[in-house]
């Protein structure tokens, strides 16, 4: 592409300085956030936009479609996409693409890690031992993963890598998801209450959106028992926040592991004030080498996609293969 063909592409939120270096060098690159009046800018610059690269979470919604009436490809920073209405970029032959397999081992191995802080209160020993308390007793005897079920609501890519690190502690697996996957012999339930009242620890992996929103809710925790553990690391809408609460306060359940929440970034004081929380500010895959491949793979779809060799990671509500 010569300077004077470079498409012009968006970009609506601040991301990664790597990432935004790299679309000001290919592409007539655009700054939403910098813009003092966003309606008059979307104004001048929208009818040009042939390309989106948004933030995780960053909503984009059939109005800011309409804005943009030449946009070709939207490129998501994150696996998931469920603030992207990608059925109605679909419906208008937009692609969207995330960032899948280069922050599945990544988000796994936190997954494991808060699974073990919640059971065996690492961060509360922690911060035990640094308030001088050990010398006065011992810190109290915590949970464990010995001889526990566990529970993965969601065998996808990020799932299947948390079962395969479960192997290792020896702990039986059991899985939901809209259909029994052939390929593995992990117990499946057709339904999520059938796999709580089997396990006592639900590890949520299930993407967000609408399908999924509220379904682990009062019952569901209820069926876990009094020593079930739920550990989230997928979208905090799939959790009914004010259930949970609820059920940690009562003693429904033993505790939470948590590194998504309903209103990020804001955490209901409940949760906070509750003892057997770990609570995590959604750093699943923030780790500089995770979220530098990532940004790489926001910008390498821009480019594979305006080189005409189309997208690198497109979602399934937006299929692509080459024309024939």
């Amino acid at each position: 592409m010569t300077d004077t063909a470079k498409p012009d592409v968006l970009a609506i939120r601040q991301m990664q300085s790597e990432v935004m270096e790299a679309l000001n060098g290919h592409f007539q690159f655009h700054r939403l956030h910098e813009a003092g009046d966003r309606d008059a800018f979307l104004a001048e610059f929208g009818p040009r936009i042939r390309g989106l690269a948004v933030g995780a979470q960053t909503p984009v919604d059939s109005a800011l479609l309409d804005r943009l009436p030449r946009l070709e490809i939207i490129s998501n920073f994150g696996v998931g996409y469920d603030t992207i209405d990608a059925a109605e970029a679909g419906r208008r032959g937009i692609i969207v693409t995330n960032t899948p397999d280069v922050l599945t081992d990544e988000v796994a191995d936190l997954a494991l890690g808060l699974l073990l802080s919640t059971l065996r209160q690492i961060p509360q020993a922690d911060r035990y031992l640094r308030a001088g308390k050990w010398p006065e007793k011992p810190y109290p005897l915590s949970a464990t993963l010995r001889e526990r079920k566990v529970g993965i609501l969601g065998l996808g890519r990020i799932g299947r890598a948390i079962a395969r690190r479960l192997e290792g502690f020896d702990v039986a697996i059991h899985y939901h998801g809209r259909s029994r996957q052939s390929d593995v012999s992990y117990a499946y339930h057709p339904t999520l209450m059938e796999m709580a009242q089997a396990v006592d620890v639900l590890m949520v992996v299930a993407p967000g959106g609408a399908g999924t929103e509220g379904m682990v809710d009062a019952a569901v925790l209820a069926a876990l028992g009094s020593d079930g553990i739920v550990i989230n690391v997928a979208r905090g809408t799939v959790i009914d926040e004010p259930a949970l609460i609820e059920a940690l306060r009562s003693g429904t359940i033993h505790g939470a592991g948590l590194d998504v929440f309903a209103k990020e970034p804001q955490v209901p004081q409940a949760l906070i004030d509750v003892e057997r929380t770990v609570l995590l500010p959604h750093v699943g895959s923030a780790s500089v080498h995770t979220r530098r491949a990532m940004g790489r793979l926001v910008v390498d779809n821009l480019v594979s996609w305006f080189e005409g060799r189309g997208p690198l990671t497109p979602v399934a509500e937006t299929p692509w293969s080459p024309r024939t």
